[in-house]
This record gives C-alpha cells, sequence and structure tokens, in this order.
C-alpha cells in the first residue's frame, strides 16, 4: 500500500488523510486494479486513486446514496450504473466532515444489504455476415457461442460497423480463428 502512495507523491499527504478516515471505520484495505480498495465483509465499499492531475473517491454502490450527493459523479457515463466517484485537485480541497457522510451512508446501505444490479444487458444482434459464416461453418458457431457475452458484443459490433462489405469480409477473415481458439478481439491489449 505505501508503494501506492509514494509513486503518487504529488497526493501522498491526501491520500494518507483519506486512507486514515478510511481506516477509522474499520474497512478492511487491499489493493484491486492496482488502487487501494475498503471493503467490508469482502464487499467492495470504496476505492481510491491518484492521477497526474487530480486524486478521487469511488463509491461502488454510490447510486444507492439518497443523501451528500451534490459532489457525485458517474464514474464512467454509459458503462458504469452504481459506481459514483468525486474528484479533487488543486483547487478543490476536501472536508473530512462531508467524507465521512458518504462513508457512513454507504456502511449503513452495506449493513441493510442493499446493491444496486446493473441494468440488463442488451441481447447480442449478431450481424449479417457472421449469421452467413455460422451457416458456413457450424463449428465457429459453437465456438462463439462458448465466448463470453462481452466477447461475442465485440465481434458483432466489430463487423457490423464497417460500412464496405470488403472490409467486413476481411474483419470476418481475420477474427475467425481467434474465435476459434476463444480469444477475444482486444485480449492483446489486456494486462499491458
Amino acid at each position: 500500500m505505501e508503494e501506492y502512495f509514494e509513486k503518487h507523491s504529488k497526493w501522498q499527504k491526501e491520500l494518507a488523510e483519506l486512507r486514515k478516515l478510511f481506516l477509522s471505520y474499520e474497512l478492511e484495505e487491499g489493493i484491486k486494479w492496482g488502487a487501494p480498495v475498503y471493503m467490508k465483509n469482502g464487499k467492495n465499499l470504496i476505492g481510491l486513486g491518484a492521477f497526474k492531475n487530480h486524486y478521487a473517491i469511488w463509491l461502488f454502490q454510490g447510486g444507492l446514496l439518497e443523501q451528500n450527493t451534490d459532489l457525485f459523479m458517474n464514474a464512467q457515463e454509459g458503462k458504469t450504473h452504481a459506481m459514483r466517484q468525486i474528484k479533487f485537485d488543486e483547487n478543490i480541497d476536501f472536508d473530512l466532515a462531508v467524507i465521512s457522510k458518504y462513508i457512513k451512508e454507504t456502511i449503513s446501505l452495506h449493513k441493510q444489504g442493499k446493491t444496486m444490479s446493473p441494468p440488463p444487458k442488451k441481447e447480442i444482434s449478431l450481424a449479417g455476415d457472421l449469421q452467413d459464416k455460422f451457416k458456413e461453418y457450424p463449428e465457429l458457431k459453437q465456438a462463439f457461442e462458448s465466448l463470453t457475452p462481452g466477447r461475442q458484443r465485440e465481434y458483432s459490433e466489430y463487423i457490423s460497423q464497417a460500412k464496405r462489405e470488403d472490409t467486413r469480409l476481411s474483419r470476418l477473415e481475420k477474427i475467425t480463428p481467434m474465435i476459434m481458439a476463444g480469444k477475444g478481439l482486444n485480449d492483446k491489449y489486456k494486462n499491458c
């Protein structure tokens, strides 16, 4: 944990104060996704992160909070449903009393067992060229169906986003061995 704070020396004082506050609520501390996470009974409640121009707090179920939401923003609009974040920089100081209110309500909601479920996933709309290829090669369809829904969606969108038929067909040839190998379209970029 100390390494994370040392790595972000610009915000070291602020991160240390927030860490002390989180630990005062007897939250368990861990590292997930390369950043500090504070949990209760193994459940992620709060994340802490530092960047070049700001540092932030993430509330994993922040969408449930009904009070003290003035500082909130959606963590990733269109991608995150429940998570909310609060950003700080040189011009925005945090008030421990205000942050405490967020923590108290978060812990209270956790104790009540409340969580926000993600919205139902949209059904995957298969690209026509991909459906044609499945008719030609049933083993490709079987390999495709064994992929996770996210990978299936990536491949289908990759094909359907191509405007020209030549591009769609060349993309289809490119991804066929990847699907057969059970790989995702963007796997090579993960863990970079």
